[in-house]
């Protein structure tokens, strides 16, 4: 409804503002302690928004087991003269080294935990060494994995913040939605240019699942991260039987535990392992073995999941960069959910016990 023509009464039309985005927008600005946000239609249109705010010669420096679909849209944008490079960024000195090897550097990507062997990268130093080489790189972090509850990047340093909120904070896997947060208005203003251009808004429908699921977030990854941490000890006693590695940031026998004990709240509700012989073969076997982590590509719902990275959410990673950076053949991934953590244990230890290696 219009007062007179061009004069609305507050939202003009549904893609530029919508009452119940608003609030999602405002309730994720408080928990990250943004400037402003905007909600997407998922958390890929979120990160493709991101991603226009820059111009052809960009580029990017991402981190290099980042997710397969991030990875597969970085690449698509390489034909519009956008390159990515990708390096490990728990080692600093690589990091400090490409910054300055680079001509046209204008954006970090960090996950991190990263999805999906959980390196933890220092994001509040990775800020503070990035900005004195180059005040004008933007540093993007992929909070999902984490959540607000757990860490919160802007006030670690970065500019702009993103959320797949199909995962933590809607918390129930019945919403396909994503989230920006910015830490200034000019950032803020030119994504919403962006966000009101292409379309990609999140309907009023999922923004009210969204918010209703923000109110049990706190006690969501607080249980989980409980629960997680139960079952990372389990699978770290199965090692050099029929486990190889376990990925869980808060082992202390993990390299980033003393990071992630800085920088985290909670160590999260994922945990990733390896089995002893390393095959596609094995590993498809055991995550279909299970009878309550039911096989599935998403995570940070209140049910566990599990899933085979090589042939699942990384599969359009070349198998070549994939096993570089540490995604083996044999690599598991477990969301780890709100039930009794003794049967998730009984569940995993029944598969691993009938599993013939």
């Amino acid at each position: 409804m219009q007062n007179s023509p061009g004069v609305h009464k507050g939202f003009d039309y549904t893609r530029t503002n919508n009452p119940t985005r608003k609030i999602l927008e405002k309730l994720i600005t408080k928990l990250e302690y943004g400037f402003g946000s905007l909600a997407f239609s998922s958390g890929l249109a979120s990160i493709e928004a991101t991603i226009k705010l820059l111009k052809y010669n960009d580029e990017i420096i991402a981190v290099d087991d980042i997710y397969g679909g991030t990875f597969r849209l970085l690449n698509l944008y390489e034909k519009f003269g956008i390159r990515t490079h990708y390096v490990d960024m728990t080692i600093l000195d690589k990091l400090i080294s490409l910054i300055s090897k680079l001509k046209n550097p204008k954006l970090i990507w960090i996950e991190s935990p990263t999805n999906p062997t959980l390196k933890v990268s220092d994001i509040k130093k990775i800020c503070e060494i990035s900005k004195k080489i180059n005040n004008n790189i933007l540093i993007v972090v992929d909070n999902t994995f984490s959540s607000p509850v757990i860490q919160n990047p802007i006030k670690l340093g970065a500019d702009i913040v993103i959320h797949s909120a199909t995962k933590y904070l809607s918390g129930h896997s019945d919403v396909l939605a994503g989230l920006v947060t910015v830490k200034n208005i000019n950032l803020y203003e030119k994504l919403k240019y962006i966000q009101n251009s292409t379309g990609g808004i999140l309907s009023p429908m999922d923004c009210w699942l969204t918010i209703r699921g923000c109110q049990t977030l706190f006690l969501r990854m607080k249980k989980q991260s409980y629960n997680a941490y139960k079952i990372a000890r389990f699978l770290e006693k199965k090692k050099d039987t029929v486990i190889k590695t376990v990925y869980y940031p808060g082992l202390s026998s993990n390299k980033n535990y003393l990071i992630a004990l800085k920088q985290q709240k909670y160590f999260g509700g994922i945990i990733s392992f390896s089995l002893y012989k390393n095959t596609i073969y094995n590993a498809k076997k055991f995550v279909s073995s299970t009878r309550i982590f039911k096989l599935a590509e998403s995570l940070g719902g209140t049910k566990s999941l599990i899933c085979h990275p090589a042939t699942m959410t990384h599969k359009s990673t070349p198998p070549n960069i994939r096993k570089k950076v540490g995604i083996e053949d044999s690599l598991i991934r477990l969301s780890i959910g709100i039930e009794n953590v003794e049967d998730l244990i009984n569940d995993l230890n029944d598969s691993l016990s009938n599993f013939s290696l």
